[in-house]
């Protein structure tokens, strides 16, 4: 069995250090960056982001991190282009992001992040999706509780995320416009999921019928959406196998009988009254 990929959390304290829990082996080997406090597993650490910017050490002693997750930190003291050149999937959840965070300087290489899940970070917005999109070839993008993202944002990203794999958008203002360019730009998406889009259409849901790959797709649609262009879907995406509906007026016997038509697809249903923010 293959060993799993070390990852290192970190969480800020109330005193403004920031508290890390080390999973795994990685970020300096306990070389003198400063880390030395998180070396043993499951053991709780006081780190400064501060101290740590000053005593890092060579990224090279980092090459075992890929995956760091920050929770409630201040990013104003860990600059992005500060991160270990290993980590490839980057998680921000209750952050405080600077606005011009994911932007770094021509003679630094930027962090080669191919996942990208950013939770209740209000401050994210439309230019650090562009930002970060157009210098990272992602795989993967998760943004929940993002709301300042917007049809205009996903504009802008969307020609830079031609590999994406995998998208999720829950909470973010977004309507057709943006479901236009994610039809346009996104034709390697296999798993889909808009959720709380409140002004999405028939027209926005008509124009990803050119994503092929699409295996999963998840979606929240309220009573903007017809059940006939859910099945004019059904009818094009010949991989779908996997379809959740959440917020919609439909019948259940009504589904029932579309399963029967369709059934290589497990379709289900989440009526309005009970729609969450579970994913699928």
């Amino acid at each position: 069995m293959a060993s799993a990929k070390p990852f290192l959390l970190l969480q800020e304290t109330p005193r403004g250090a920031v508290a890390g829990k080390k999973r795994h082996r990685g970020w300096g080997g306990g070389g003198g960056d400063g880390t030395r406090g998180m070396e043993k597993r499951g053991q709780e650490a006081s780190w400064d982001g501060r101290h740590w910017m000053r005593r890092r050490g060579s990224t090279r002693r980092n090459e075992k991190l890929h995956r760091l997750c920050l929770t409630e930190t201040d990013l104003r003291r860990v600059p992005y282009e500060s991160m270990p050149a290993s980590v490839t999937t980057l998680e921000l959840s209750l952050c405080d992001i600077p606005d011009a965070w994911f932007r770094v300087s021509p003679s630094v290489p930027p962090p080669q992040v191919r996942h990208l899940a950013i939770h209740s970070v209000p401050t994210f917005s439309d230019h650090h999706l562009v930002d970060v999109s157009s210098q990272n070839h992602l795989k993967t993008l998760s943004l929940c509780g993002t709301y300042r993202i917007t049809d205009m944002g996903i504009r802008a990203a969307a020609p830079h995320l031609e590999e994406l794999e995998r998208l999720v958008l829950r909470h973010c203002i977004i309507g057709d416009a943006a479901m236009v360019f994610i039809g346009r730009h996104m034709r390697q998406l296999r798993h889909l999921e808009i959720s709380n889009a409140y002004f999405l259409t028939n027209r926005g849901l008509v124009a990803i019928v050119t994503l092929e790959h699409l295996e999963t797709l998840c979606l929240d649609l309220y009573d903007l959406v017809s059940l006939g262009t859910v099945i004019a879907l059904l009818q094009v995406l010949p991989r779908l196998n996997h379809l959740k509906l959440g917020g919609t007026c439909f019948e259940d016997e009504l589904l029932d009988k579309i399963q029967e038509n369709f059934p290589h697809c497990t379709i289900s249903h989440t009526p309005a009254c009970y729609v969450n923010n579970k994913t699928c």
